[in-house]
């Protein structure tokens, strides 16, 4: 057993006892189980589907950032595979525990966001979502302030359940505590209250990434705590970003969301290394790169059918097309969307019409530009050009990076 599990559930995987499930019932937890990292308790899984009644199957996102990445979809995917087999997933959004921040693998106390912030995050996560679940009577869809903005002696019953030995096991909280590096009291009570999720929904089983194992280990351990049967734990591989280096995250910006445009999507897709693609190909394809190609027409097939998964096949052709006009053969895109920008002195601040144009900030913008990474009717601007006449860029062509183009309208 690992040494970051807590004790209590460690206590709880010994103390499953399960009498030996029929074939079916063993040949379906296999198939279920397909591709997952762990599945805890052993024989848990064919045991509960022997039962013979749909399972309850859990997973929980946390509304940190307004968009669900390809990275979420391996989770995602398998929680469609429940609902394919006849079970019931219940999706968590944690509006609740998105005020405390998850500390999993986090060297450093995570930053806070407002209530504003993950209610507009929380809005856009299940429409994504449902990319991929079915969204018929085999989802149910809870928000965990429903059950965690309880009163105070509710939440004394819930920390009994768990000692701050038991929290300090965990590998990240472990590291910085013998860092002498501050951990707050929120972040402790994170994993815990996570855990009482599963005691609200009464999980059969709860899904996530392998950086969650701990607080899915511990969502059995407070089940049993409150007299429940112990949910069954499944991790599954987490998915390496663009950058082929880290999981996908969008605070390392190496995402790619379900959401984007497709010619976004496609070409993020192409920057990922040739190292991580046969990856990509198994945990979101489920499939080999084909075989007798090179990996440029690899990685083009990969980023195709990810564009056609999510948008259509027609879409993820015209992002084909789109990807060879402009970096290939170094074309302008056709149908450039056109931005109007206003002068008030016929004279534009440059960075300032981009962070309009586009979004993000001016010193993002200024950044962009003193990298050469910014162009005027297909020229790069020059570094110290930050202030241009009205009249030079109306009508102009506007690229920022390999992928954004306006036509630029002065008002």
């Amino acid at each position: 057993m690992h040494a970051t599990e807590p004790v209590a559930a460690r206590e709880s995987l010994a103390l499953d006892r399960m009498d030996s499930p029929s074939p079916e019932a063993a040949r379906s937890a296999a198939q279920l189980a397909r591709n997952a990292v762990d599945c805890l308790p052993e024989g848990a899984l064919a045991a509960r589907l022997a039962e013979g009644r749909p399972l309850r199957v859990k997973l929980g996102l946390d509304p940190t950032a307004p968009d669900v990445h390809l990275g979420h979809t391996v989770v995602l995917q398998k929680l469609r595979e429940f609902q394919d087999a006849g079970h019931t997933v219940v999706l968590i959004i944690g509006d609740y525990t998105s005020r405390v921040g998850d500390p999993s693998g986090r060297s450093e106390t995570r930053p806070l966001l407002s209530g504003e912030e993950i209610d507009a995050n929380a809005r856009t996560y299940v429409d994504q979502a449902a990319h991929v679940l079915r969204t018929d009577e085999r989802l149910e869809v809870r928000h965990n302030s429903e059950w965690l903005d309880m009163r105070t002696e509710e939440l004394f019953r819930l920390v009994r359940t768990v000692t701050v030995a038991q929290i300090l096991e965990r590998e990240d909280f472990s590291r910085r505590w013998s860092s002498r590096e501050p951990i707050s009291l929120l972040e402790l009570l994170y994993p815990v209250l996570q855990g009482y999720d599963s005691v609200a929904v009464r999980a059969d089983v709860e899904l996530g990434g392998t950086d969650q194992k701990f607080n899915l280990l511990m969502g059995r351990a407070i089940q049993q705590a409150y007299g429940q049967a112990p949910q069954v734990v499944m991790t599954l591989p987490l998915l390496v970003g663009i950058d082929g280096e880290r999981k996908m995250s969008k605070s390392y910006g190496n995402h790619v969301g379900v959401t984007e445009a497709p010619e976004e999507m496609y070409g993020r897709t192409l920057s990922l290394p040739d190292a991580a693609m046969a990856g990509w190909y198994d945990l979101l394809l489920g499939a080999a790169p084909p075989g007798g190609t090179g990996p440029r027409d690899a990685k083009h097939a990969l980023a195709r059918a990810l564009v056609a998964r999510f948008h259509s096949e027609t879409a993820a052709g015209a992002a084909a097309a789109h990807f060879e006009r402009v970096f290939v053969a170094k074309d302008a895109p056709e149908d450039v969307e056109e931005a109007t920008v206003h002068a008030a002195d016929g004279t534009l601040h440059l960075p300032e019409v981009i962070a309009t144009v586009f979004g993000g900030s001016r010193s993002e913008a200024r950044r962009a530009i003193a990298a050469g990474g910014v162009r005027l009717d297909g020229e790069a601007v020059a570094p110290d050009a930050m202030d241009l006449p009205a009249e030079r860029l109306d009508g102009a062509l506007l690229q920022v990076g390999k992928r954004r183009f306006r036509r630029l309208l002065v008002a």
